[in-house]
């Protein structure tokens, strides 16, 4: 059954005006927002963009993105690239900074870093050249590998080497993206269809459901 026109324009409005927080939980669905040159998915975006499990964010050297979940926030540094994966970041390299109390987790190659408690709990993963360096700003992490987990204690930082599998496989992944990349971004079109298919996908998502957009306490 089509959806009644005058939902069609409420759900279009709610697009234009439904800040990041009224993002219902259980959608898998943030906001992002970028200070800089970012893309999404190898297509420029603007200033905000609704993101999706699965969804590619890559900043330039000049730029940096802020991804606010549910309970959550996600700083992607400069010249990082980042998979959003719903309730977990998976760090391809660069790095993240991670604010959450909904123990969101952080992938950068075989390890695994998530909070020790389900506080409220800031930490640092960098992915430099195969070596991972994590920083626990505020509360205890756990850091899981193939070996075991261990747990790296507030104001702490410990630094981990990827196994040499991973870093092949990164290697190639990242040749990959930057050479979709290369042949999205040569047209000066680029970031005016990157707005449009993003808007595209956000709207098709509210359109389709048959559940209200609820608001979220931000904090």
């Amino acid at each position: 059954m089509r959806m009644p026109l005058y939902r069609r324009i409420l759900s279009c409005v709610m697009i234009a005006i439904v800040p990041a927080a009224m993002f219902a939980a259980d959608t898998g669905a943030a906001m992002l927002y970028t200070n800089g040159t970012t893309w999404l998915n190898g297509a420029g975006i603007p200033k905000s963009s609704a993101v999706f499990a699965g969804d590619l964010i890559q900043t330039k050297g000049n730029s940096v993105a802020n991804i606010k979940a549910v309970g959550s926030s996600v700083i992607v540094l400069a010249d990082s690239m980042v998979e959003f994966e719903g309730n977990a970041v998976k760090l391809e390299h660069g790095g993240v900074t991670v604010s959450t109390s909904k123990a969101l987790a952080t992938h950068a190659g075989d390890l695994t870093v998530t909070p020790a408690t389900n506080g409220w709990t800031d930490f640092d993963v960098k992915d430099v050249d195969g070596d991972v360096h994590i920083a626990a700003r505020k509360g205890d992490v756990l850091i899981a590998d193939e070996s075991g987990t261990t747990t790296l204690p507030q104001g702490q930082q410990t630094t981990r080497e990827e196994s040499s599998t991973t870093k092949k496989k990164k290697k190639r992944a990242g040749a990959a993206v930057s050479a979709a990349r290369g042949s999205i971004l040569d047209s000066p079109y680029a970031i005016g269809a990157g707005v449009a298919a993003v808007g595209g996908v956000a709207a098709w998502v509210l359109l389709r459901s048959d559940d209200p957009v609820s608001p979220v306490n931000p904090n």
